[in-house]
């Protein structure tokens, strides 16, 4: 049966696209959310949301928040301009390789290329093994190199998948300094999907995610908000972004717990339209299992 936030006014390709280099972490969060979809690279964001949009794969997949490094630059403005839909969110540990020539021996490794994102995430690991860094254009792209480039010396950081399809070893695994370094995606469509519900036992809780103006008026934020407090409705995240450049114009981007036919969230975004100029509804979609794991531990 074909997943319904895929839309009929394609052929189905069974085809999810990302962006980045076969390797990638978004290519990995590609296997895990979708094993049965066969993983698209492009080589941007913007060309990875026209596949979808074109009909060369059924589905996006774009990063927009990691919990070491913050919001993925230029998705908040990306999404309320793609046409696609929000229909399931995944999160992906980022766990770093080193990799090498096969036969290679860690000891043999003097340099190591990748993104300069993730070289500054395994500092510890370079400094104690007198490992110099290499800026690489990207993670699964360096493995590439290193596999072309055929030198015992250089070593690339990436992810094990990286390394299973560019053949090379794995030299030391998790190597980040950060051990719980994870990045959240979100799975798009030109589809929405609003038919589905939490089970009787509480599961797939329920996300709504949506971008809004307030009007120019005295407290509208305040009062805006006001409406999610009285209806006890959970907003998880709230952030503003500047538009078109003008300090004075600004979109809010926010995800909120529930379905906007759950009678208190339908009356919060009553409540919000009341002091917005304009509201869109970018996904409603079940909470990744993974999602409560980043929450934080509270004390006794």
């Amino acid at each position: 049966m074909q997943d319904p936030a895929i839309s009929a006014d394609f052929p189905a390709t069974g085809r999810i696209a990302f962006q980045g280099e076969p390797g990638a972490y978004s290519h990995e969060a590609c296997r895990r959310a979708r094993p049965g979809m066969e993983a698209l690279p492009c080589a941007t964001f913007e060309d990875t949301v026209e596949a979808c949009r074109s009909g060369a794969a059924d589905l996006a997949m774009l990063p927009v928040e990691n919990s070491t490094y913050g919001r993925v630059a230029d998705i908040h403005h990306l999404l309320p301009e793609s046409g696609l839909h929000i229909v399931d969110e995944t999160f992906v540990r980022v766990h770093i390789s080193l990799l090498g020539l096969p036969g290679v021996r860690l000891d043999e490794i003097t340099e190591a290329m990748s993104h300069t994102v993730l070289l500054g995430q395994c500092r510890n690991f370079l400094r104690r093994h007198n490992i110099r860094t290499v800026t690489g254009a990207d993670t699964a792209g360096s493995a590439a190199r290193v596999a072309e480039a055929g030198q015992r010396h250089l070593g690339a950081l990436a992810s094990p998948l990286a390394g299973e399809i560019y053949g090379l070893d794995r030299l030391a695994d998790e190597i980040e300094d950060r051990q719980n370094n994870t990045t959240r995606f979100l799975i798009m469509s030109r589809r929405p999907d609003h038919s589905r519900r939490p089970d009787r036992e509480g599961r797939d809780r329920m996300l709504t995610s949506f971008v809004f103006r307030v009007r120019n008026i005295p407290a509208a934020l305040y009062k805006a908000m006001g409406g999610f407090a009285t209806n006890g409705v959970n907003m998880t995240k709230l952030e503003s972004y500047m538009v078109n450049g003008v300090f004075t114009a600004t979109q809010f981007y926010a995800d909120i717990e529930g379905h906007p036919e759950d009678p208190p969230v339908a009356r919060a975004l009553e409540e919000l339209r009341y002091f917005t100029s304009s509201l869109t509804i970018l996904g409603v979609y079940p909470a990744d299992p993974l999602r409560a794991l980043q929450a934080p531990a509270t004390a006794d």
